[in-house]
């Protein structure tokens, strides 16, 4: 089986974030990941990791104001500056908490503007980013999205994930590869995945339909799992889904492949 790791962004959430790394590591979880873990400071954060043995592995860059509807300012001409200071930001929390890959969401193609100048905005951003976070140990990650849940948003497929790095020409970009996004966007992950394993650095996993856990919708994740391993995968896969009903009950499900 693959390295798993929790996303403590969708699993635990019947207690508030600073509470959740004590849940996953009595769930039996040694890596975890966050999708925004800038409600908490730095120091609090290593706390919780040191107390509880666990190693995060994933952050994202901050994504403009998520309540307001944003999904990422990458791709956002009007908001270059924004994004670079969450690079610095992000930069800073994944320094001083290990993290060796952070995710860059790109944001909905914002009105009044066309796709190539979005996507122009987008690579230089992503030079911008990618140069910053080398020069720091880390890698830096772009997700395709479905548009579907997300209407709009910019980066939707395998395909353009990976034109986008080969334009952007950075050593330190990968593909984070949502399996849940996927199967709902193109589908045939797993030859999807082994025609592009080279690009991608991170894969996370949920169920289709609802982004519950595996095994309650259409994907077979066993054959799935077993592809991942054979291919020779060895980052991490998380488990970033909403429980169908509440987390214990959803771990149960999936115990046979944890």
């Amino acid at each position: 089986m693959p390295k798993f790791a929790a996303n403590l962004s969708t699993l635990f959430t019947e207690v508030p974030l600073a509470e959740r790394f004590k849940l996953a590591q009595e769930a039996g979880f040694k890596h975890v990941e966050v999708q925004f873990p800038y409600e908490l400071d730095i120091d609090t954060l290593k706390t919780q990791l040191d107390q509880h043995a666990l190693q995060l592995i994933l952050i994202n860059l901050p994504a403009g104001d998520w309540s307001a509807g944003d999904r990422g300012i990458a791709c956002d001409p009007t908001r270059v500056a924004e994004f670079r200071a969450g690079v610095e930001q992000c930069a800073e929390y994944a320094k001083a908490l290990g993290v060796a890959q952070v995710n860059c969401l790109s944001g909905l193609l914002p009105p009044e503007v066309d796709k190539k100048r979005a996507e122009n905005t987008l690579i230089e951003n992503l030079r911008y980013a990618g140069s910053y976070m080398e020069e720091r140990g880390i890698s830096l990650l772009i997700e395709p999205i479905n548009t579907l849940d997300v209407p709009g948003f910019f980066l939707s497929s395998m395909q353009q994930a990976v034109a986008l790095i080969e334009r952007a020409n950075i050593s330190n970009l990968a593909v984070q590869y949502d399996v849940y996004h996927m199967q709902i966007m193109e589908g045939n992950l797993i030859h999807t995945l082994r025609s592009h394993l080279s690009r991608v650095g991170h894969i996370q996993v949920a169920d289709v339909p609802g982004r519950h856990e595996p095994g309650t919708g259409e994907i077979n994740f066993s054959n799935l799992f077993d592809a991942i391993d054979t291919m020779g995968y060895t980052g991490y896969v998380a488990f970033e889904y909403f429980p169908e009903k509440d987390t214990q009950s959803g771990l149960a499900k999936i115990a046979s492949w944890r």
